[in-house]
């Protein structure tokens, strides 16, 4: 800082606070790490900076998100969301878990699902899925950032070993949880019983959807797309709109695309200009967005 002062001109900041995706990437940033990516050329820089601090091998790796499509939708953050903070969490083989809240502690249902028993026993189906589950069970912990009394109810298994390996499975997991917290082992019933500090408020992202009218009523889909036609030939001929893009949910993009003979290519056909049809994960069922790439 004395060094910085000699040589600068007046005002200049000369020391700072990290701003908040630095103290992150103190926190967080490992050799494992292969891409950086922000749409700020701003933190960009500062991002690169600090990184010739800490990992000055690693500045290469940090990139600018130029892609018109935004860099939540980009990289499927708002699906993230949407599965991650969900009542119902699914993993892999099928196994899924179900998180409830009380006044008193939360719960952690662990569930096999549909999946193909392919173990030898179902004794070791139940613990390859609790491992599973396990894994799964510390990264939601931090994730919404769980605390207080914690119950997992695990599926049953017989064998002490493998209640055991649970165990000590579910504690190398919750070692990289640095917030204090403590687990007992399962019990006869599969219960698993963990207290975990309680630092600030639990994170709680609300992943339902209202439903668009407040009748419970959902309008037509052809009034819908009669809307949506209106709204493109409006746009279309507007003639700073050379490129044409629509924005809407998954869904009705699907069937919009459907089909070689789709709706988009008889638009195509009746005004002779291609719609590019983007779906994005953070749009309610009939909420849409026409946009021209230089937008």
């Amino acid at each position: 800082m004395c060094k910085s002062i000699a040589n600068t001109n007046t005002p200049t900041k000369i020391l700072s606070e990290l701003n908040r995706a630095s103290s992150i990437l103190r926190d967080v940033m490992n050799e494992s790490f292969t891409s950086i990516v922000t749409n700020d050329e701003t933190l960009q820089l500062e991002i690169k900076e600090y990184l010739q601090e800490i990992y000055p091998e690693k500045e290469k790796i940090v990139k600018l998100h130029s892609s018109e499509i935004p860099i939540f939708e980009k990289y499927g953050i708002e699906r993230q969301i949407k599965t991650s903070f969900g009542k119902t969490v699914s993993m892999s083989k099928g196994a899924y878990l179900v998180i409830e809240h009380t006044e008193a502690l939360h719960v952690i249902d662990v569930n096999s699902g549909n999946r193909s028993n392919k173990a030898g026993s179902q004794e070791d189906t139940a613990l390859e899925v609790n491992l599973i589950s396990a894994t799964e069970v510390a990264r939601q912990l931090q994730l919404r950032d769980m605390g207080g009394i914690i119950v997992v109810d695990f599926i049953d298994m017989h064998k002490p070993e493998n209640r055991n390996k649970l165990y000590q499975h579910l504690k190398e997991q919750m070692a990289f949880d640095r917030t204090k917290h403590k687990i007992l082992p399962p019990s006869k019933f599969g219960l698993v019983q963990i207290t975990r500090q309680r630092v600030r408020p639990e994170l709680s992202i609300k992943t339902t959807e209202a439903n668009p009218n407040k009748n419970g009523d959902v309008e037509a889909p052809i009034v819908l797309l009669d809307k949506i036609e209106a709204d493109l030939e409006k746009f279309i001929s507007n003639p700073k709109n050379k490129k044409v893009q629509l924005h809407l949910h998954p869904f009705i993009a699907a069937y919009l695309l459907k089909g070689a003979n789709s709706i988009r290519f008889k638009w195509y056909l009746k005004h002779k200009k291609w719609i590019t049809i983007i779906p994005r994960d953070a749009y309610t069922y009939l909420h849409y967005r026409f946009k021209s790439p230089r937008d």
